[in-house]
């Protein structure tokens, strides 16, 4: 079968299966895993292939721990050193302790239970930020916990490489390599250095050549050689894609090799999740459902609770928080097939075994998008029945409407009453409504982003509706929903930055005010005051600043989303302003 027949498959598959999981509330991976399933030797036996599938598509894994490299400074790595180090060490030890003692009682030895304890304590890297990222997650607490104990589980895997021969059939001859050791930390110690002589330079030369197919292919080639440069030490490829990502992570052009890498990220990643869809070894499924089953939910089930209770032990997660994190986290990982074939390899498990276990692991990756989901359908139900049911909101005939009661809304509010200006707030943070009310503030518990709460609340006759949400998701679904269904309604709304005043221009909102603009201004007035500067002479250059950003605003959301176009408008505004300054200046002497 030739390449573009198999690319051919491939996409159609991925373009059936996805979207039907993605409207089924399971998100994307079970689509690729559904759909390498089908078209793999367990279903249609199209492609026949998949270790080979495999191998290739792990390059979206060493893709995806690039980007989370840039992505994660050094100073933010010391930050999160809680987590990674503690939390991280805390999950991994004690998850492979419970299930290596659970390995044992089963029969397995000493050997073997250590390696399969460490290698099911392993949860799936790409599988779990893919799940999180589609469900904007990241950035909760759960998915920093998440994230934080993937990284420690991804730099883990370097040793748990390297002490597999020591529990195999030659253990009792093995001695520490200090040769490979010393290869290793050069092959680090290399690509630190380089990335300042070399990557640095090249990268810059590339970008001025103002090709944009050459920096996606230098892009590329930085991470393959970073990868490549690790595989050659022994140590594992996505550690040198990380490290070089990590590297990169302060540099100017961080956002550019995102932009770049991303499509490549995710193709490979997708076709990742389908190849491992394609190893189901149905025929043992078949011939030992009960066996592998009960592997699977016995090694989850640990892994649920070792991450749930030690994510309330370290205070990361509150009760929900902590058991979005268990239900995300507690399948095997991609790295599972590396450890067993390399177990195996080394005489520590079987052949027999290694295959059951690898079976046990994609099984568990299946079942994650129905525990996930399932979680979230429990928390929902028992959410509605610890919350109360939104208010039945009455058109008091307010004319303003107040979305979102938190710092922002709570100042227009306060300025409001004293001006003896009625209004609605609007609340779906059951937290904030209550210490709202505990200042014996009145506000209304109902969801701005529903037309008829909106109606209830009335907004048909209103003339001023504040949206003040800080979640950025939240405030543009109000904003689409209001010019939609109330175009009576003059909106003002709050801004967490500019891509987010962008966003709202496209919604048609004229009115936008961004968070700490304003501050930053009058600190910068300041500034310039403690410096010496004239009252007047600080005033006016702060009024022309603050003009001539708003202008700016606006006419970068012709090109907001090309970067390199909204760095060239900032450039030129900047040289503008400073060329207005200078000739302020020199008429003051003349």
């Amino acid at each position: 079968m030739s390449m573009l027949v198999q690319t051919f498959i491939f996409l159609l598959a991925a373009v059936i299966m996805v979207p039907i999981t993605r409207r089924l509330g399971f998100g994307s991976v079970l689509g690729y895993l559904a759909g390498g399933l089908i078209i793999g030797p367990a279903g249609l036996a199209i492609i026949t292939d998949p270790e080979t599938i495999l191998h290739f598509a792990e390059l979206g894994v060493v893709l995806l721990l690039f980007v989370i490299g840039l992505e994660l400074q050094p100073s933010r790595l010391w930050v999160l050193r809680k987590m990674v180090f503690g939390l991280g060490t805390a999950q991994v030890l004690v998850s492979a302790l419970l299930i290596g003692a659970l390995a044992g009682f089963a029969g397995y030895g000493y050997s073997p239970s250590v390696a399969i304890g460490l290698t099911l304590a392993l949860s799936s890297t790409a599988f779990v930020l893919q799940m999180l990222a589609e469900r904007k997650e990241l950035t909760s607490t759960h998915g920093r916990a998440a994230f934080s104990i993937l990284l420690f589980q991804d730099l883990a895997v370097i040793p748990l490489i390297a002490m597999m021969p020591f529990l195999g059939d030659a253990a009792g001859a093995g001695t520490l390599d200090f040769k490979a050791v010393g290869i290793g930390i050069g092959a680090i110690a290399l690509l630190i250095v380089g990335h300042r002589i070399v990557l640095r330079p090249m990268l810059g030369i590339v970008a001025r050549t103002a090709l944009p197919e050459l920096f996606t292919a230098t892009a590329l080639l930085v991470v393959a050689g970073a990868a490549l440069l690790m595989e050659f030490a022994g140590l594992s490829m996505v550690l040198g894609a990380f490290l070089a990502g990590m590297l990169l992570a302060d540099s100017e052009y961080r956002h550019q090799l995102e932009a770049d890498i991303g499509p490549f990220k995710g193709l490979l990643l997708g076709l990742f999740f389908m190849a491992v869809g394609m190893s189901v070894d149905i025929e043992m499924l078949i011939e030992s459902p009960g066996r592998v089953l009960m592997i699977v939910l016995a090694f989850m089930a640990i892994k649920a609770i070792v991450l749930g209770v030690l994510a309330r032990l370290f205070g990361v997660c509150r009760a929900h928080g902590s058991l979005r994190l268990a239900a995300a986290m507690s399948q095997g990982g991609e790295f599972g097939f590396v450890l067993f074939a390399l177990a195996t390899r080394e005489g520590v498990i079987s052949a027999e075994v290694s295959t059951e276990l690898i079976l046990a692991v994609t099984v568990s990756m299946l079942f994650t998008p129905f525990i996930v989901a399932a979680n979230e359908f429990l928390l929902r139900e028992k959410s509605e029945e610890e919350e109360p049911e939104h208010d039945e909101i009455t058109d008091d005939g307010n004319q303003v409407l107040i979305a979102g009661f938190g710092r922002v809304g709570q100042i227009i509010g306060r300025v409001l009453r004293i001006s003896g200006q009625p209004f609605t707030a609007l609340e779906n943070n059951l937290l904030q409504i209550r210490l709202v009310r505990s200042y014996d503030n009145r506000i209304h518990f109902g969801d701005a982003t529903r037309s008829d709460v909106l109606r209830a609340a009335g907004a048909g006759g209103a003339s001023v509706f504040v949206i003040a949400l800080a979640n950025m998701e939240d405030s543009l679904k109000v904003a689409e929903v209001a010019k939609r269904d109330f175009p009576n309604l003059h909106i003002i709304a709050r801004a967490r930055n500019r891509r987010h005043a962008h966003k709202l221009m496209d919604v048609g909102v004229e009115h936008i005010f961004r968070d700490t603009f304003a501050a930053s201004t009058q600190m910068s007035e300041t500034v310039l005051g403690e410096l010496g500067m004239g009252a007047a002479d600080a005033k006016h250059i702060i009024k022309m600043f603050v003009e001539r950003d708003e202008q700016l605003l606006r006419e970068q959301h012709a090109v907001h989303d090309s970067e390199e176009k909204l760095i060239q408008s900032a450039r030129d505004t900047m040289a503008e302003l400073e060329s207005l300054l200078r000739g302020d200046e020199d008429a003051g002497k003349t």
